[in-house]
């Protein structure tokens, strides 16, 4: 076959590789996010996943359209419809509405009202609604009110301790292995068996991890389901992430210039915190910014080490659910694909800012050092 036809023939196939991959990821994340956008508000990132009900007494007003000082509407809540706070009316009393604790209770857009005094409001009209409210007398009333839930920022929460505690396990044992493997250790078989530990361990598949953190450190440290627990496990998955991001970081620094540094007098600890580390620091940055990535996008180790719960944990050893796994888990168990592509949503964006992020902070560190 001619030079010149094999030249077309691979250049086409490599074209179509390329278009290929890029279409499907563009495939992948579009189908995402357009079954997704439509659940994304700004509630949607604020509120709790659980509904929250709550009784608290209101004073009732003369002066206004109705006697809660609330215009509302009826919408449909768990096969029934209820009244639904549209907005608040000029002087409402927020800092009267008490709870029964005696705290104040703060009345928002989309709080739903299931009771006003002894008189329920599901399935009624709104005509019957304002009515009722008109023929109450007194004042004050009991109203029984419900925030409704489906929002992430539980999850959000969790996935940002997840990452906080996994980054301070991971990074100072990462970093001094990188140290010793780059500035210590000399070449010979110890060296290689580590080198080629690390290599194999990042390419372990999570759920492995996962299985040996839930034996270890939920079963026999007695840790159970916990933020503690599901990052200590995240904490082990991102070791050879650093270690071999900061030790390729440290071997790019030039030898003449720890030879300098030790030619004018410095100690080896001296140079390696003075000059090594400074000039490395970009690359160090960028590992700890792809490790980020890696946590905010793991399912599985947390799947099986810190639970599912839809709450912020109270402390290290409490329950709690990634942004990942909450999209794991409405998909599988309740099938509900528009909630977990808004999930998704969140996710791909959050990677998207943290490449961007690594990218800037790398490029602004590099000038720096130049």
């Amino acid at each position: 076959m001619h030079r010149r036809v094999k030249d077309k023939i691979m250049y086409g196939m490599i074209g179509l590789a390329t278009a290929f991959t890029v279409g499907v990821l563009l495939w992948i994340i579009g189908f995402v996010v357009m079954n997704g956008i439509g659940h994304i508000n700004w509630d949607f990132i604020t509120s709790n996943y659980d509904s929250q009900t709550s009784y608290v007494t209101m004073p009732l007003l003369e002066n206004n359209t109705n006697k809660l000082g609330l215009e509302l509407d009826v919408v449909d809540y768990e096969d029934s419809t209820y009244p639904v706070i549209v907005s608040k009316e000029s002087g409402f009393p927020s800092g009267e509405i008490r709870d029964k604790g005696g705290r104040v209770y703060k009345i928002q857009k989309g709080n739903l009202i299931k009771r006003i005094g002894k008189k329920s409001t599901e399935n009624q009209s709104l005509e019957s609604i304002l009515a009722s409210i008109d023929e109450l007398e007194g004042q004050e009333v009991q109203v029984k009110i419900t925030k409704k839930g489906r929002g992430i920022y539980p999850m959000l929460m969790t996935t940002i301790l997840v990452i906080l505690v996994a980054l301070a396990v991971a990074c100072p044992i990462g970093i001094f292995a990188a140290i010793y493997l780059t500035e210590y250790a000399k070449p010979g078989k110890l060296v290689r068996i580590i080198r080629f530990a690390t290599e194999s361990l990042a390419g372990i598949p999570s759920i492995i991890y996962g299985l040996f953190g839930m034996i270890f450190f939920v079963l026999y440290l007695k840790m159970d389901y916990s933020l503690l627990a599901g990052a200590l496990t995240l904490s082990i998955i991102l070791l050879p992430v650093i270690v071999r991001q900061t030790e390729e970081s440290l071997k790019a620094i030039p030898q003449s210039y720890r030879e300098g540094s030790l030619g004018l007098g410095a100690s080896k600890l001296q140079t390696i915190r003075k000059v090594v580390l400074p000039n490395a620091l970009s690359g160090i940055v960028v590992a700890i910014i792809l490790s980020i990535g890696r946590i905010v996008g793991e399912s599985a180790a947390l799947l099986l080490t810190a639970g599912t719960i839809a709450k912020i944990p109270n402390g290290l050893l409490s329950s709690g659910a990634t942004l990942t796994v909450k999209a794991y888990a409405v998909a599988e168990e309740e099938g509900d694909i528009g909630m977990a592509c808004a999930i998704g949503t969140i996710i791909i964006v959050l990677i998207l800012v943290l490449n961007t992020l690594s990218k800037l902070v790398s490029k602004k560190l590099k000038k720096a050092n130049a």
